[in-house]
């Protein structure tokens, strides 16, 4: 448990009332209706301001006044609903640091609930052999009012006693808080059918539905391994080096500004920033990318993430409560309260279910004998295996495990789902929005061709183009000089009397004559004859019919300008290179199309996704060569962002519901419009994280098809546990009356089989892994 004080005025009183928060594991409070139980056990504490129940991780955390409530107030309501606080006061009350709690691990098999199952068990095997086997030796052992008990009723009995009483325990608690639930239900027939004799239903109804309960607390516990799994990933402890020395201090000690030690196989504990050393690290917990990343001084690296094989220092950027992987687990159990259209119903729906099976249940057992004359204790076991099929148990739960199994699912393979609602909304979306620039394309601009006119080389323009652009800082000067130093044997003039001629490129004295680098219409301006933009055949080749009757002279020049214009078509910014007389040749820029750009799109249509667009804010000749390249429906550009909102709404009103796709800053207008906001690249950037409904942790666009499919089929498998649990109690129910369910199967199929398996459906989203879209390999 954990511990958040606040000081708050306490209004006309001049002393201060403090507000604490205490975050309890409550491991035994694991369905809806338990968490109904200790919230209404809450509400009657006077000085219990507000209370948030977690089912899915066994948590309760409850905001009290200090002046009127103690911690050992809430602990003792809880434990008056009738479930364990675990966990010591010693280990609880650290100082809270943005992390997750999780009820632990139970020894589900060898809890004192199991050893009274099991004990239970003993006794009524023997008691039902004695009963309808050896019916010879089931001899007459004791007369109670007037009504002879044989041996195997008091086998029954015992195991009655012994695996029922934690039942009627619970069912005491239920009716102490005013909760119609399974264990009120179970321990009113329990005691019913003991009451009026019914030994051998009772001590089945107690054995059965003991092994239920120990096995939906199997089915819960691995449901809640997968967010235990998440919150592993988070380093407990740090190497730091303090005065000269290193010390190992817990990773909540370290300071921001401090220098931590990362050797080969550890853990990096703290976002941070590389200040020496060279390694690969693992990402994976982070980003999803199972291919470890080079990092060296300067680069950007995670808690949780694993340095794989050469040595860090890493500068400390954020604490332990505010790192990227903190953010991931604190957003994911945040997730969970968020409930679904669906769960939503579900709760609804179940408020009205079980008030009505029980009113059934009491009519069934009363009416046929009352009014009919038919035989009570038929009617009375039908009206008692009604009262155990009105646990609507299994259909409540069928929603939120599925959520759970979902979220943590994309966790793990580097997709932050804030909301159950988010992961429903994204298996429905019927057209996708994506940003050009850090979506589809890098984000970075690159040098895609270097052209060299008439006696020059490629080397020329790359030494007068980079030595030009090593005085400027435009992005572009960044590109073509990044290239340049990748190029072997190259090196930069010295430069003089450099000028940034605004809007159009730049000039500069080299080996005493003016070179200028720009746009096109810089050397137009020159008086160079440059073309426009025009067809021109694959590869830039000259048609034959251009240079049959050219001079020399001519045909190079008719092959430069359909060259230059054939790259503007493709949307790239050329840069030329020259003097005032002379032409060196071009430099063509532009911002790399992803190699999973295509491929993605392509997932998406063969997903069902009818409609991808492509919104941007680049130019028209740009945007058509991106948008033809990767293969959207359509794109739009010379976008402003308010304009991007708008499209938006008119995608939505033309296809309904829309995702959009872009960088989480932006694109913020637009990621708040569409029906889903998913922000790529959102690994230590804050306002990703807070912008977007979802955040795909790395730049890996195939998350994106993983995403919807991921989605897609958490909806179905939320329909099929709905409407499999719902058609199962209406069938048992349909069946009661009819005498082809007994008590045994309504336990074994009605609560314990459907518990069992709409938790086992929903876990299979957890194996759902991202395909591999490779070359366009699309297998997993």
């Amino acid at each position: 448990m954990t511990e958040n004080v606040d000081a708050v005025e306490q209004t006309g009183d001049s002393k201060q009332a403090r507000e604490l928060s205490v975050r309890l594991a409550v491991p035994e409070m694991d369905c809806p209706s338990c968490a109904q139980k200790v919230g209404k056990a809450l509400q009657r504490v006077d000085g219990i301001t507000d209370t948030t129940l977690q089912p899915t991780t066994g948590t309760a955390t409850v905001t009290y006044n200090s002046d009127r409530v103690t911690e050992a107030d809430v602990v003792a309501a809880i434990e008056g609903a009738g479930y364990d606080v675990v966990g010591d006061e010693s280990d609880s009350r650290e100082e809270s640091t943005g992390g997750v709690e999780i009820a632990p691990p139970s020894e589900i098999w060898t809890s004192s609930r199991a050893i009274k199952t099991w004990i239970g068990a003993g006794f009524l095997v023997f008691g039902l052999l004695f009963e309808f086997v050896l019916t010879g030796q089931n001899i007459e052992a004791a007369t109670v009012l007037d009504y002879p008990l044989t041996l195997a009723d008091g086998l029954f009995f015992v195991a009655i006693a012994v695996s029922g009483y934690p039942v009627v325990r619970g069912g005491y608690y239920s009716a102490k808080n005013l909760s119609l639930d399974i264990d009120f239900l179970m321990g009113t027939a329990i005691i019913a059918a003991t009451g009026i004799g019914y030994f051998v239903e009772a001590a089945t109804l107690a054995v059965l539905f003991s092994i239920a309960e120990l096995l939906e607390d199997y089915a819960m516990d691995r449901a809640r391994n997968s967010l235990r799994e998440l919150m592993e990933l988070s380093p407990d402890e740090a190497t730091v080096r303090r005065n000269g020395d290193e010390v190992t201090v817990a990773a909540e000690d370290v300071d921001v500004g401090e220098t931590v030690i990362v050797r080969p196989g550890e853990k990096i504990p703290l976002d941070g920033s590389v200040v020496e050393g060279e390694s690969a690290v693992d990402e994976s917990s982070i980003t999803g990318e199972s291919v470890p990343i080079d990092k060296s001084s300067g680069d950007e690296v995670f808690a949780g993430s694993i340095n794989a094989e050469g040595y860090l220092e890493v500068e400390v950027t954020s604490t332990a409560g505010d790192s990227t992987l903190s953010k991931i687990i604190e957003m994911v159990q945040g997730a969970q309260e968020k409930k679904t259209e669906k769960e939503q119903f579900v709760d609804r729906f179940s408020g009205y279910y079980t008030p009505i099976v029980v009113v059934l249940a009491i009519l069934t057992a009363a009416v046929p004998p009352l009014a009919f004359g038919w035989p009570w204790q038929t009617w009375f076991i039908r009206g008692l295996t009604l009262l155990v099929i009105a646990c609507p148990c299994a259909f409540v739960i069928s929603t939120p495990v599925s959520v759970v199994s979902g979220i943590t699912s994309a966790a793990k393979n580097g997709v932050l789902i804030k909301g159950g609602n988010h992961l429903e909304a994204m298996g429905e979306i019927d057209a996708i929005a994506m940003d050009k620039t850090g979506t589809l394309t890098k984000g970075e601009l690159t040098v895609t061709d270097v052209i060299p006119f008439g006696d020059y080389s490629e080397s020329d323009v790359l030494r007068y183009g980079a030595g030009l652009e090593q005085r400027s800082e435009h992005p572009i000067a960044e590109a073509i000089l990044t290239h340049t130093e990748d190029s072997e044997g190259i090196d930069l003039p010295p430069v003089s009397n450099f000028e940034s001629l605004t809007g159009k490129g730049i000039q500069a004295t080299i080996d005493g004559e003016t070179y200028y680098a720009g746009k096109p219409a810089l050397f137009g301006e020159l008086g160079f004859d440059l073309p426009q933009a025009r067809s021109v055949t694959d590869g830039g080749v000259v048609p034959e019919e251009v240079t049959e009757n050219s001079s020399p002279e001519e045909a190079e020049k008719e092959y430069a300008d359909h060259v230059l214009a054939g790259l503007e078509e493709e949307g790239r910014t050329v840069v030329l290179i020259g003097t005032e007389t002379e032409l060196l040749g071009g430099i063509a820029i532009a911002d790399e199309v992803r190699p999973i750009s295509q491929r993605a799109v392509e997932r998406l249509h063969e997903l069902g996704i009818g409609h991808v667009v492509m919104l941007t804010g680049d130019n028209e000749g740009t945007a058509q060569a991106i948008a033809e390249q990767v293969g959207v429906d359509e794109y739009h550009a010379e976008l402003l962002p308010d304009q991007k909102v708008e499209a938006i709404d008119e995608l939505s009103d033309e296809y309904g519901d829309v995702a959009m796709v872009g960088d989480g800053v932006n694109d913020a207008p637009a990621l708040a419009t569409a029906t889903v906001g998913i922000a790529m690249g959102a690994a230590g950037t804050d306002t990703a994280l807070e912008t977007a409904d979802i955040a795909l942790m790395g730049d890996d666009l195939s998350k994106l098809p993983y995403l919807y499919e991921l989605s897609d089929k958490a909806g179905n498998v939320i329909q099929q546990n709905i409407w499999t649990s719902l058609g199962a109690k209406a069938l048992l129910a349909i069946g009661v009356p009819l005498g082809y369910v007994s008590v045994a199967v309504a336990v074994v199929v009605g609560d314990m089989g459907m518990s069992l398996g709409v938790t086992g459906n929903a876990m299979r989203l957890s194996r759902m892994v991202p395909d591999t879209l490779r070359g366009g390999d699309s297998s997993k």
